[in-house]
């Protein structure tokens, strides 16, 4: 391969970890409420939380309606809305500016993560090629997060939130997501409600299951996964499922809910400017099939138990699709006089969820392609060689024992052979299963443990000077709140 070929290496990750023991409590923890919602509508946050912030199924539903009670808001709503304007103006649109509303009270809320973490010894030959990493790590990453979200009237909702610091004191953690959303788009059309519906900004994909807002104190390993040929070709892609985008999405959900689909066009550049001049689609379409066998309870937003409302008995099925062409070479300085370089790339993949009572299972097969280029002999343009490809997923399992005592398992796994023949891992295939549980001290206040039991990475021992392995086995153990 020619020399100026691009050269890409990717450092191999060291995870922190940490083991705390922390003491049970001997009643069944008060009930309180978190904002902005809940003051909003002087309820609890597991009204829409089974285990913040995963949402239930009326939170869902909530959501789905603008950050709206599904069903009769104005009687619920315990801090009306400020009005701006005259209901005599909507008739007298487009004369007059169309009134709309604002929240009663500044929708703000924050939230609060650190853990105490242990990490496993590492060998001389892993702290040379890597950097020490300390055995413990006392509150990382010390993340401080403002959250603020509500409606503008009947059909207009927002989202803002952003990490103030994380990492340590004062680190800009930056934007994650802040769109504006408009509902049942469809309505002058005559489709069912929510049928159609819009929102523009920076977002997270409709992922089956998200990462901005995930439970899990680690990311799943398949949604980071990146494109990079390194030695092997050209292809230096730094397109991440699981980061947030900059678009606009068009998207439904029909039939109560239970339907799902979802159309958006992104710059690709995760939650950075647009770098490339084109852009990219990614589309998602999902049933869910409630299996409850009460009517009454089927047709409810959540269902019917002896304790109260619960989830409903159900699976989901789902299958989402990327399309993007990554853009290199724009300014001629890896190749001059070769112009643009253009690799299409895709992911497609499936997704599983099953809710019964207590227990959920759930599941995200996922499959990645792209095209890679090489200097043809004359050094006159690129030829097509190897594609960097990869698969891979996550399975897991959540069982609350109690309403307020929570425990997963997750596995992870990324097939790679690029990243193999790199250097990167031991194996094409890196693993990873992470066993962990959640304490709701308070609805607003949990303690976290997750064991993660991570792939073997190589480096070279400096005695002996042959390759050898190291797992960067961690646990990790915080706190996590929000007011």
């Amino acid at each position: 391969m020619n020399g100026r070929v691009l050269n890409t290496s990717i450092a191999a990750a060291t995870t922190g970890v940490t083991v705390i023991l922390w003491a049970m409590f001997t009643s069944v923890p008060k009930i309180s409420a978190i904002p902005a919602f809940s003051r909003k509508y002087q309820t609890s946050c597991t009204t829409c939380h089974s285990n913040y912030p995963e949402l239930n199924d009326f939170g869902e539903a909530f959501k789905k309606n603008g950050f709206k009670f599904p069903k009769d808001d104005d009687t619920f709503v315990k801090e009306p809305p400020v009005l701006l304007g005259a209901k005599a103006q909507k008739q007298a649109f487009p004369g007059a500016v169309y009134p709309g509303e604002i929240p009663g009270n500044l929708p703000i809320a924050f939230r609060y993560e650190g853990n105490f973490t242990w990490n496993k010894k590492q060998p001389a030959g892993v702290i040379a090629q890597n950097g020490f990493v300390p055995r413990t790590d006392l509150f990382t990453p010390n993340t401080f997060t403002i959250i603020s979200a509500g409606s503008f009237g009947p059909n207009l909702s927002f989202w803002i939130d952003d990490d103030l610091s994380t990492g340590g004191s004062g680190a800009d953690g930056g934007l994650g997501d802040g769109y504006l959303k408009y509902n049942d788009l469809g309505h002058p059309f005559r489709l069912p409600k929510n049928a159609l519906n819009v929102r523009f900004g920076q977002f997270e994909l409709d992922l089956p299951f998200t990462q901005a807002r995930s439970i899990y104190p680690s990311d799943y390993d398949v949604y980071d996964q990146t494109s990079v040929a390194g030695v092997l070709g050209t292809t230096n892609n730094p397109f991440a499922l699981g980061a947030p985008q900059r678009g606009i999405e068009f998207g439904g959900y029909p039939n109560n809910g239970n339907f799902n689909w979802s159309v958006a066009f992104v710059n690709g550049n995760n939650d950075g400017p647009a770098i490339r001049n084109t852009k990219d689609v990614y589309l998602r379409v999902a049933q869910k099939f409630n299996l409850e066998r009460d009517p009454e309870s089927r047709n409810a937003i959540q269902a019917a138990g002896p304790t109260g409302p619960r989830d409903h008995t159900s699976i989901r099925l789902g299958a989402f699709y990327y399309y993007g062409r990554n853009q290199l070479n724009l300014d001629n300085a890896l190749f001059p006089e070769l112009g643009v370089i253009n690799e299409p790339f895709y992911r497609v993949g499936g997704d599983i969820r099953f809710k019964y009572r207590r227990l959920e299972l759930f599941g995200v097969g996922l499959y990645g392609h792209d095209q890679n280029l090489i200097e043809n002999s004359s050094l006159t343009g690129f030829q097509k060689t190897r594609p960097v490809t990869y698969s891979g997923g996550f399975a897991g399992a959540n069982y609350w024992i109690y309403p307020w005592l929570i425990t997963y398992m997750r596995y992870d796994f990324v097939n790679s052979p690029t990243d193999f023949l790199n250097g990167i891992s031991e194996n094409t295939t890196r693993n990873r299963y992470s066993p962990g549980f959640q304490i709701l001290v308070r609805a607003n206040i949990k303690i976290i443990g997750e064991y993660n039991h991570t792939w073997a990475q190589p480096y070279i021992d400096p005695v002996t000077g042959t390759t050898q392995h190291f797992r960067p086995n961690t646990f990790v153990s915080g706190i996590d709140y929000v007011f």
